[in-house]
């Protein structure tokens, strides 16, 4: 739920420097910073998309899929926990690809790029926390299945793969 909520907040501000770059908004609210000079430069557009743009692509991918990760039947899913951290990782390393223009060609910083950059960080922390944690528990959870099964002695009996398929699906009633 907190990787929702993060991935929330990263989606309102790229869709307001977005909403900016687009025209949509005349002036940029900005305490700390050039941000429209970091926002009207030719660092602000790539592929023909604005930046915020892909941000906003991001943001709604990483909070479409910390949501699916809270229904049950994905709750302990490490591949969707492995792909969250691979995504959250590819919005650092974009952030930091982007600040390196900031810092040295712009010599400006926009305010707002660096709480995205935040965010995205703040977001990758989170994804790995989350696969740590859920492959604790998935590896918890096979130690004793294994355990279980040994004092259960289950297949002690059996010969082969085919003799365990017969017995599943002979009627258990005989």
């Amino acid at each position: 739920m907190l990787a929702a909520m993060v991935a929330l907040a990263g989606l309102f501000v790229a869709l307001y420097l977005t909403l900016f770059k687009l025209g949509y908004i005349g002036t940029l609210v900005c305490a700390v910073g050039s941000c429209e000079v970091v926002q009207t430069s030719k660092w602000a557009t790539l592929l023909g998309f604005p930046v915020a743009a892909w941000g906003v692509a991001y943001y709604v991918a990483v909070l479409a899929i910390s949501l699916a990760g809270l229904s049950p039947s994905l709750i302990d899913s490490r591949r969707l926990s492995q792909l969250l951290v691979l995504m959250t990782a590819t919005g650092v390393l974009f952030s930091l690809w982007l600040t390196y223009p900031e810092l040295f060609v712009i010599d400006a910083i926009c305010m707002w790029c660096v709480v995205s950059a935040v965010l995205a960080t703040v977001l990758f922390v989170i994804a790995v926390l989350d696969l740590r944690e859920v492959s604790a528990l998935l590896d918890e959870r096979l130690a004793e299945a294994m355990a279980q099964l040994r004092v259960t002695g289950y297949g002690r009996s059996l010969r082969n793969t085919s003799e365990v398929s017969m017995r599943a699906i002979q009627d258990p009633k005989k």
